[in-house]
């Protein structure tokens, strides 16, 4: 199934959406994998990895080399002549080379507490972009369902161009028989004309919204693909689902991993330490000559009081958890009284469409007794053509309602996050 979804994506993202279909969840996917946000992920990743392996190399010996001459204005000097055994004086130019290896024993933790705070950090920038295309989704939804309205409109005006083509011709037939004014046709023919330039105007709408969507979710999306009406199933016992809770929980997991590595920089380090070297004078400062030398051993190096300098910072650190509260707080607030709004639509547009439907069959009444008058010569064709006109202005309003109610629909699941 992985593999079968995998090839899914590969195919849609392949520069241009060549389907003649197009469902809401391609427009998801899409955009989780094209959007140029997303790249952000592989690269902080990178970033990380290199941040760790720089704190680690901590664990490395650390090799110093150096080399000096000096000349100074005065010398060590015995300050007594010993008879028979004279004490030759350093020279007071002198010179060393050496090598430096240290060796970190133990540092309380502090290594791993270096990384667990940089992983904290990783962890929660990517989620900071989960948030951020999250919250794209609301674009994605508003632009998707404005295309398929469109749609809609399209499929009606072509029904109603149908409609009075055949209607038309039976006038035509009408007037040629003497049974209608000749000037009826005219009438037929204009609201063609008006037809012919709102089916221009929707497809030039459509065409800009398109090519918006089509920028957002990274594929070039053809003109004659059609998108698929989504079935929308609103759960209002599901959980709040949304990235941004994961967010505040990884905030918070940051906030601790850098109490922890404030704990642990306090903490005594041990290091082993040698030296070897070649000078004038070597470590017997009293034999002026070249020596070679060496010096090892272990060092302890602990800040036993630093006036609760850490103390300070972590009091700091923990504000910051408090904020966290206070921002998942207000999150919960505004999530609650979006799916308020929400549901509140959602209930407006069902009771609106109940009396779209009621409103569709008595303007069909309505316009069929028209086109029996019409045939007639009971009314004219403008009387006809505002008849047919109420009819399609309310299966209009119908289809847009339908529509709005699924948006509503999907912004409910969008802001509940499933």
């Amino acid at each position: 199934m992985k593999k079968i979804t995998s090839l899914l994506i590969f195919f849609l993202s392949f520069g241009m959406f060549g389907q003649d279909k197009l469902s809401l969840d391609d427009c998801y996917l899409l955009l989780k994998k094209n959007y140029p946000l997303v790249h952000q992920n592989e690269l902080l990743a990178n970033q990380n990895e290199l941040d760790v392996a720089v704190i680690k190399t901590d664990k490395l010996p650390k090799l110093d080399l150096l080399a000096q001459t000096t000349y100074q204005s005065d010398v060590t000097k015995m300050p007594i002549v010993i008879p028979n055994n004279p004490v030759e004086a350093l020279n007071k130019d002198q010179y060393k080379a050496n090598i430096s290896i240290n060796q970190l024993i133990y540092n309380g933790g502090l290594i791993e507490a270096s990384t667990s705070a940089k992983i904290a950090d990783l962890k929660t920038r990517q989620q900071q972009i989960e948030v951020s295309l999250y919250q794209l989704l609301n674009q994605v939804n508003q632009l998707y369902f404005s295309i398929l309205l469109h749609q809609e409109k399209k499929a009606l005006l072509t029904s109603k161009k149908n409609q009075l083509e055949v209607k038309l011709k039976e006038i035509k037939s009408g007037i040629k028989y003497g049974m209608l004014l000749p000037t009826s046709d005219k009438v037929i023919e204009v609201e063609l004309l008006k037809i012919r330039q709102q089916y221009t105007e929707i497809e030039q709408s459509s065409k800009s919204l398109i090519s918006t969507l089509s920028a957002i979710i990274g594929v070039e999306i053809i003109s004659n693909t059609q998108l698929q009406t989504p079935e929308i199933i609103t759960n209002l016992t599901d959980q709040i689902q949304r990235p941004e809770t994961a967010l505040f929980e990884l905030q918070k997991s940051q906030v601790n991993a850098y109490k922890n590595l404030i704990a642990k920089k306090n903490n005594p380090k041990i290091f082993g330490f040698a030296t070897g070297g070649y000078g004038n004078p070597g470590l017997n400062m009293l034999e002026n000559s070249f020596q070679t030398y060496y010096i090892a051993g272990i060092k302890l190096n602990w800040e036993v009081f630093d006036w609760n300098k850490s103390k300070k910072e972590q009091e700091s650190i923990q504000i910051n958890n408090d904020i966290i509260d206070n921002q998942q707080e207000i999150f919960k607030l505004n999530t609650s009284i979006e799916l308020e709004q929400q549901l509140s639509e959602i209930e407006k547009l069902s009771s609106t469409i109940n009396d779209d439907k009621e409103i569709i069959e008595l303007r069909k009444e309505i316009l069929a007794t028209a086109d029996s008058q019409l045939k007639n010569g009971i009314i004219t064709a403008s009387t006809y053509i505002t008849e047919i006109t109420n009819l399609y202005e309310a299966e209009n309003n119908l289809r847009t309602h339908k529509i709005q109610l699924l948006l509503a629909k999907v912004n409910y699941k969008t802001i509940k996050g499933n």
